[in-house]
Protein backbone atom coordinates (compact mmCIF):
# COMPACT_ATOMS: atom_id res chain seq x y z
CA UNK A 1 0.00 0.00 0.00
CA UNK A 2 2.88 2.38 0.83
CA UNK A 3 4.43 1.52 -2.53
CA UNK A 4 1.20 2.46 -4.32
CA UNK A 5 0.92 5.78 -2.48
CA UNK A 6 4.57 6.66 -3.15
CA UNK A 7 4.12 5.87 -6.86
CA UNK A 8 1.00 8.05 -7.01
CA UNK A 9 2.80 10.93 -5.29
CA UNK A 10 5.78 10.53 -7.64
CA UNK A 11 3.47 10.51 -10.64
CA UNK A 12 1.67 13.65 -9.43
CA UNK A 13 5.02 15.36 -8.81
CA UNK A 14 6.24 14.53 -12.31
CA UNK A 15 3.01 15.85 -13.86
CA UNK A 16 3.27 19.08 -11.87
CA UNK A 17 6.93 19.49 -12.79
CA UNK A 18 6.10 18.99 -16.46
CA UNK A 19 3.35 21.60 -16.29
CA UNK A 20 5.66 24.12 -14.64
CA UNK A 21 8.36 23.50 -17.23
CA UNK A 22 5.82 23.96 -20.02
CA UNK A 23 4.60 27.21 -18.48
CA UNK A 24 8.15 28.42 -18.03
CA UNK A 25 9.01 27.62 -21.64
CA UNK A 26 5.84 29.38 -22.84
CA UNK A 27 6.72 32.50 -20.84
CA UNK A 28 10.31 32.45 -22.11
CA UNK A 29 9.16 32.03 -25.72
CA UNK A 30 6.62 34.86 -25.41
CA UNK A 31 9.23 37.13 -23.84
CA UNK A 32 11.71 36.29 -26.59
CA UNK A 33 9.16 37.13 -29.28
CA UNK A 34 8.23 40.41 -27.62
CA UNK A 35 11.84 41.47 -27.16
CA UNK A 36 13.00 40.52 -30.65
CA UNK A 37 10.04 41.84 -32.63
CA UNK A 38 10.83 45.14 -34.33
CA UNK A 39 8.10 47.36 -32.97
CA UNK A 40 9.74 50.75 -33.48
CA UNK A 41 9.06 51.60 -37.12
CA UNK A 42 9.25 55.36 -36.57
CA UNK A 43 12.00 55.82 -39.13
CA UNK A 44 10.14 54.07 -41.93
CA UNK A 45 6.89 55.72 -40.91
CA UNK A 46 8.47 59.17 -41.10
CA UNK A 47 10.04 58.32 -44.45
CA UNK A 48 6.69 57.25 -45.89
CA UNK A 49 5.01 60.37 -44.51
CA UNK A 50 7.63 62.62 -46.07
CA UNK A 51 7.29 60.85 -49.44
CA UNK A 52 3.53 61.30 -49.38
CA UNK A 53 3.91 64.97 -48.47
CA UNK A 54 6.39 65.48 -51.32
CA UNK A 55 4.01 63.81 -53.77
CA UNK A 56 1.17 66.04 -52.60
CA UNK A 57 3.28 69.17 -52.95
CA UNK A 58 4.35 68.21 -56.46
CA UNK A 59 0.73 68.06 -57.51
CA UNK A 60 0.11 71.26 -59.46
CA UNK A 61 -3.55 70.51 -59.88
CA UNK A 62 -6.11 73.30 -59.89
CA UNK A 63 -8.55 71.08 -58.05
CA UNK A 64 -9.33 71.77 -54.39
CA UNK A 65 -7.18 69.64 -52.12
CA UNK A 66 -8.72 70.22 -48.70
CA UNK A 67 -12.24 70.21 -47.31
CA UNK A 68 -11.96 73.95 -46.72
CA UNK A 69 -11.10 74.54 -50.37
CA UNK A 70 -14.04 72.38 -51.46
CA UNK A 71 -16.40 74.31 -49.19
CA UNK A 72 -15.06 77.65 -50.42
CA UNK A 73 -15.59 76.63 -54.02
CA UNK A 74 -19.10 75.39 -53.20
CA UNK A 75 -19.95 78.77 -51.65
CA UNK A 76 -18.55 80.60 -54.70
CA UNK A 77 -20.79 78.62 -57.07
CA UNK A 78 -23.76 78.38 -54.73
CA UNK A 79 -26.06 80.46 -56.93
CA UNK A 80 -24.85 79.05 -60.25
CA UNK A 81 -25.61 75.32 -60.46
CA UNK A 82 -24.53 75.18 -64.11
CA UNK A 83 -21.11 76.62 -63.27
CA UNK A 84 -20.83 74.23 -60.34
CA UNK A 85 -21.58 71.21 -62.53
CA UNK A 86 -19.09 72.45 -65.12
CA UNK A 87 -16.36 72.73 -62.46
CA UNK A 88 -17.18 69.33 -61.02
CA UNK A 89 -17.02 67.74 -64.47
CA UNK A 90 -13.70 69.43 -65.25
CA UNK A 91 -12.22 68.46 -61.91
CA UNK A 92 -13.43 64.89 -62.29
CA UNK A 93 -11.81 64.66 -65.72
CA UNK A 94 -8.58 66.05 -64.29
CA UNK A 95 -8.69 63.55 -61.42
CA UNK A 96 -9.17 60.66 -63.83
CA UNK A 97 -6.22 61.87 -65.92
CA UNK A 98 -4.05 62.10 -62.80
CA UNK A 99 -5.12 58.64 -61.74
CA UNK A 100 -4.34 57.33 -65.19
CA UNK A 101 -0.89 58.87 -65.19
CA UNK A 102 -0.08 57.51 -61.72
CA UNK A 103 -1.44 54.03 -62.32
CA UNK A 104 -1.45 53.41 -66.07
CA UNK A 105 -1.67 49.63 -65.92
CA UNK A 106 -4.49 49.62 -63.40
CA UNK A 107 -6.37 52.34 -65.24
CA UNK A 108 -5.95 50.50 -68.55
CA UNK A 109 -7.21 47.21 -67.10
CA UNK A 110 -10.11 48.98 -65.39
CA UNK A 111 -11.08 50.74 -68.60
CA UNK A 112 -10.83 47.49 -70.55
CA UNK A 113 -13.06 45.66 -68.08
CA UNK A 114 -15.58 48.51 -68.17
CA UNK A 115 -15.68 48.37 -71.94
CA UNK A 116 -16.11 44.59 -71.83
CA UNK A 117 -19.01 44.95 -69.40
CA UNK A 118 -20.80 47.50 -71.58
CA UNK A 119 -20.71 45.31 -74.70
Amino acid sequence: MINLISRAVAHINSVLNQLQVKRFLAVVLAGFLVLTTNVANEGSSKAVTSKVNQALQQNDSQRPQTTGEWNKEARETEDAPGERLKRIAGQSAEAVKEFGSLYPDTARRSADSLQDNTK
